[in-house]
């Protein structure tokens, strides 16, 4: 089943990427494994969703129905609501109250649902009114960075933010960037190499378990079925 998708990255600290896409038919979908949490929104028959899903630590499968359009915000590690902690939304999601074609509620209030163009100016409302904060210091050690604090407080603060461990960020982000390597044609052991995999057989398990395919049917997806979620390709991740 075709899915049209397209994604863009965003000079907005809060946002990681910014997305939107459309089936053309009727199928499933492996939901591959995030370490971001979203807000998102879906048309079908007319009718408006809208929900903020958590990070999700495994694979799912979804339906995906002809003619469906969905398109969300990715926000940046660092990001977060205080008033819906994301450790509340790991493997879950809390869809709205109530939506209509042009607004939504959330934390109690309506606000006007963004499309692809307007992420930036919706994040940007969501952050004068206190309904998103932001701790640098996260997005700064998940890329790599050493800060100036204790390692107990940069796992406090990673926990708080993102409801996930570094740890955990750092298995889901290699496994989605092995998938995009494998499948522009990279050879296994290059992969392995490159993100630091131990070996083949490790490289293996963090890709059923985070992807749900193997290497080989990422790097011939015709042979793999139902296709996957998004994936993009970011700059290359830290070694451990």
């Amino acid at each position: 089943m075709p899915l049209e998708n397209e994604d863009r990255p965003s000079d907005s600290p809060y946002i990681h990427r910014v997305w939107r896409s459309r089936a053309s038919g009727v199928a499933r979908m492996t939901s591959v494994a995030t370490s971001n949490w979203e807000l998102v929104f879906w048309r079908y028959q007319g009718q408006v969703h809208a929900a903020a899903r958590g990070p999700e630590t495994t694979i799912s499968s979804v339906d995906v129905a002809e003619g469906a359009e969905s398109w969300g915000v990715t926000f940046a590690h660092g990001s977060s609501m205080p008033h819906l902690p994301p450790a509340r939304l790991v493997d879950s999601a809390l869809e709205s109250p109530h939506a209509t074609a042009t607004r939504f509620v959330l934390r109690g209030d309506e606000w006007l649902i963004p499309d692809f163009d307007s992420a930036e100016q919706f994040v940007g409302r969501l952050v004068r009114e206190g309904v998103v904060v932001r701790d640098p210091l996260v997005d700064e050690v998940v890329a790599g960075g050493l800060p100036d604090v204790g390692t107990r407080s940069v796992q406090r603060r990673v926990a708080a933010a993102t409801g996930l461990t570094q740890g955990g960020i750092r298995q889901i982000e290699r496994a989605r960037q092995a998938a995009i390597l494998l499948g522009e044609g990279l050879a296994p052991l290059d992969v392995v190499d490159r993100l630091g995999y131990y070996d083949q057989p490790h490289l293996a398990r963090s890709l059923q378990r985070f992807i749900g395919r193997t290497a080989t049917e990422l790097r011939r997806p015709e042979q793999a079925g139902q296709p996957l979620s998004l994936l993009y390709k970011i700059e290359d991740l830290p070694r451990s």
